[in-house]
């Protein structure tokens, strides 16, 4: 799956009432997922992706400049880099974000998040898939359970928002990453263990395998029991 698609869950168009504060959450949630590493699309594609003026667009883009997400360099190599780095991982941080959100909202957050993701795995099992499709997620399968520890969380999300993202349904991969970004900040602040690393990687074949064999019930159990090992994960890091 290109990048172009990959972004269209979240670079979609905005609503023209709030198009600033909009294009400022789509773009630091394309930032904060990993889906934009390096720089941004250019100026005249990404507005029109998003729907918006230039002007609204170059105002967004200042304001995350200013909170140090992106560094605008100007000429012909020029454009929005990203500058944002993931914070290394930390118990503190993690109550943090967590006291930040508040229980209620990270149980919600938690229950959100299963019930998008279990849906989408039982969606795109239940679709006929072509080769492309089935290719596309092998290989994001194979690229999530290669990952490192240092790039295994953009390499998980990118796993997951491609089920969504192969169901072809945009609202559906629109409510995984935004479900996805609700707990960035709370995975992030916890450790990658490659002992977890191992324990996903079966999980997520356990995911594939169901989908690839067209088998809806199966495929939102494996789902539904990865994400509960991760909130369990979260909890124990709480006590």
């Amino acid at each position: 799956m290109n990048e172009s698609v990959h972004l269209a869950a979240v670079l979609r168009p905005v609503r023209a009432g709030n198009a600033f504060e909009e294009t400022v959450e789509r773009l630091l949630q394309a930032i904060k997922l990993g889906m934009v590493t390096e720089k941004l699309p250019p100026e005249r594609e990404l507005a029109a992706r998003l729907g918006i003026s230039r002007v609204t667009l170059r105002e967004a883009i200042r304001a995350l400049q200013e909170a140090g997400y992106l560094d605008v360099r100007r000429g012909r190599y020029g454009g929005a880099f990203v500058t944002y780095t993931p914070p290394r991982p930390s118990q503190t941080d993690l109550r943090r974000a967590v006291a930040d959100m508040g229980t209620d909202d990270l149980a919600d957050a938690l229950t959100f998040r299963m019930a998008v993701e279990c849906g989408a795995a039982q969606v795109l099992a239940s679709t006929p898939l072509d080769q492309e499709r089935r290719d596309t997620l092998r290989q994001r399968l194979r690229e999530v359970n290669s990952a490192g520890p240092d790039d295994y969380r953009r390499q998980d999300t990118a796993f997951h928002l491609a089920i969504a993202e192969l169901t072809g349904s945009p609202l559906l991969a629109a409510a995984c990453a935004d479900a996805r970004l609700r707990v960035t900040d709370l995975l992030n602040a916890i450790p990658v263990l490659q002992r977890n690393i191992q324990h996903a990687a079966v999980q997520h074949e356990a995911i594939v395998a169901a989908i690839l064999a067209g088998d809806p019930d199966a495929a939102r159990r494996a789902v539904a029991e990865h994400l509960e090992g991760t909130a369990a994960l979260l909890r124990g890091f709480l006590a």
